[in-house]
C-alpha cells in the first residue's frame, strides 16, 4: 500500500500565483503552530458565544474565513487568499491525513469501544461496514454515471467507481466527534461508532483496489480482486490483532504510566508504518489494535488508573488533531473550487449519497429487526448519521490531475460540507426526539 500512496500522493501545486506568505526558512512547525492557535481561538469563541459542536464550529469558522478571503480576491485584494492557499497547499492535505493523522485518530477512537457492547452488535456492524459499503459504492457509481450524462458532464464509469468507493464509507473522524455528544442509547451508539471505524478501513481497501485496476494497469478479474482485497482487509485485521495482543502484553508488564503511553505511541507510529510496508490495511490494523489494547487495559483491575491516564492522553490527541483537521478542511475551499459553474451541479451528489445510504441501511436492518429490538427511529438515525468527512476529500485529492478529478473533488467537498454542517448539527435533535 505504501507504493500506491507514494505514487498517488504527488499532488500538483494547486496555486499558480507567485506571491509567498512564508519565508523560505518557515518550517512545518510554524505552520502547525499558526493553524492550531487559530483552531483553539475559534473553539474558545464558540464555547462562550455560539455553543456548537466544537469540530463543526471550527469548520464553520475556517470556511467563513475562506469565503471572506475569496470575496476580497474578487474585489482585487488577492494577497491574503494566496497566503492561506499556499500555506494549506504546503501541508498536502492527503498525505497529512492518510500517512500522518489517520492512524492516531483511528486508534484513539477504537480505544474507547467497549468490546462486550461491540460484540453484541457485531453482525450489524460488519454487515453495514462491509457489504453495505461495497453495495453503496456500486449504487453511487451507477447513479452518478447516468445522472452526470444527463447533465452533459459525462464521467467515465471507472471514475464513477472511484467516486463511489471514496464517498461511500462513513468518516470515523467526523462520526466519532459527533457521537460523543449524542447521548444516544448504548446499542445505537455502538453501531454508529463501530461501523464508522470499520467501514473506513474497508472503504480505503476498496479505493486502493479500484485505483490499481484503473491506473495501475492491472486487468480486473474475480480472482485478482479477491486476492488484493483479502491481502489488504484480512491482512490488516490479522496484523491488528497481533499488534494489539503484543501491545497489551507490554503495557500490562510495566508499572509506569508514562511508559505505557509511549508503548501505545509506538503501536500507532511503528505499527502503521510496518502495515504499509507489508501492503496491508493500516487503518483496519489500527482499529483492531486500539480495541484490543483498550479492552485489555480496561478489564484488568490492576490497570484501572493506568487506563484512565491512557484514555485521557489519547482524548487530548484526538481533540488536537480533530481541531487541526477540520480547520484545514474549511481552508480547502480556497484551492478546490476552481470551476464555479460546477458548484450547483456538484450538489446533486448529496441526495445521491443519501439515497445509497438509505438503501444499504434499510435492507440489512429490515432483516435484523425481525430478530432483535432497537430504539425508536434507529434506521433514520443510522441513515442521517452516516457522515462523510476529511478522509473522502483526502482520497479524492489522490486522483491524478484531470477534469474528471476536479469534478469528483468538487462533488466530494459539497457532500462533506453538507454532512458536517447540516447532518452532524441536526443529528442530536433527531436522537432526542427518538427518546421522547
Amino acid at each position: 500500500m505504501e507504493q500506491i500512496f507514494a505514487a498517488i500522493v504527488q499532488i500538483q501545486d494547486r496555486t499558480a500565483k507567485p506571491q509567498h506568505f512564508y519565508p523560505a526558512s518557515m518550517s512545518i512547525y510554524y505552520i502547525f503552530s499558526i493553524l492550531i492557535t487559530v483552531a483553539i481561538i475559534i473553539a474558545y469563541l464558540n464555547y462562550h458565544l455560539i455553543k456548537m459542536q466544537t469540530t463543526s464550529a471550527i469548520l464553520v469558522g475556517s470556511l467563513l474565513l475562506s469565503l471572506v478571503l475569496l470575496g476580497l480576491n474578487k474585489l482585487g485584494i488577492p494577497h491574503f487568499e494566496v497566503q492561506i492557499a499556499q500555506l494549506t497547499t504546503r501541508l498536502h492535505f492527503h498525505d497529512l491525513l492518510i500517512n500522518g493523522m489517520l492512524s492516531f485518530l483511528l486508534f484513539a477512537g477504537a480505544l474507547t469501544i467497549d468490546w462486550q457492547a461491540f460484540k453484541s452488535q457485531r453482525w450489524e456492524i460488519f454487515t453495514i461496514a462491509s457489504l453495505g459499503t461495497i453495495a453503496s459504492t456500486f449504487i453511487v457509481a451507477t447513479l452518478s454515471y447516468y445522472i452526470l450524462q444527463l447533465l452533459q458532464l459525462p464521467l467515465p464509469f471507472k471514475y464513477c467507481i472511484l467516486f463511489g468507493a471514496l464517498i461511500s464509507p462513513t468518516d470515523p473522524i467526523a462520526t466519532l466527534a459527533t457521537v460523543k455528544n449524542l447521548r444516544a442509547p448504548k446499542k445505537l451508539e455502538v453501531i454508529i461508532a463501530g461501523e464508522s471505524l470499520f467501514n473506513d478501513g474497508v472503504g480505503i481497501v476498496i479505493f486502493i483496489t479500484a485505483y490499481q485496476f484503473v491506473f495501475g494497469g492491472i486487468q480486473p478479474s474475480l480472482h485478482s480482486i479477491t486476492i488484493l482485497f483479502a491481502q489488504e482487509a484480512l491482512g490488516g485485521l490479522a496484523y491488528g490483532w497481533i499488534l494489539g495482543w503484543l501491545g497489551s502484553y507490554l503495557i500490562r508488564s510495566v508499572g509506569d504510566h508514562k511508559l505505557r503511553i509511549l508503548i501505545t505511541i509506538a503501536i500507532v507510529t511503528g505499527g502503521y508504518t510496518v502495515a504499509q510496508l507489508l501492503e496491508i490495511s493500516g487503518p483496519l490494523a489500527m482499529v483492531v489494535a486500539g480495541m484490543f489494547v483498550g479492552n485489555a487495559c480496561r478489564t484488568s483491575k490492576t490497570n484501572e488508573a493506568s487506563f484512565e491516564t491512557l484514555a485521557n492522553f489519547w482524548e487530548i490527541i484526538d481533540e488536537i488533531l480533530n481541531a487541526l483537521l477540520f480547520l484545514l478542511l474549511g481552508f480547502e475551499v480556497l484551492i478546490i473550487y476552481n470551476d464555479a459553474h460546477q458548484l450547483l451541479i456538484c450538489l446533486i451528489g448529496i441526495p445521491l449519497v443519501l439515497l445509497a445510504r438509505s438503501i444499504t441501511i434499510i435492507a440489512p436492518m429490515a432483516f435484523f429487526r425481525r430478530i432483535r429490538k432497537y430504539p425508536p427511529n434507529t434506521v433514520k438515525i443510522l441513515i442521517w448519521g452516516g457522515l462523510r468527512g476529511g478522509l473522502a476529500v483526502a482520497l479524492a485529492l489522490a486522483l491524478p490531475q484531470s477534469h474528471y478529478r476536479d469534478l469528483i473533488l468538487n462533488m466530494t467537498y459539497a457532500i462533506v460540507l453538507f454532512a458536517i454542517l447540516i447532518q452532524s448539527t441536526t443529528l442530536k435533535s433527531l436522537v432526542k426526539r427518538s427518546l421522547e
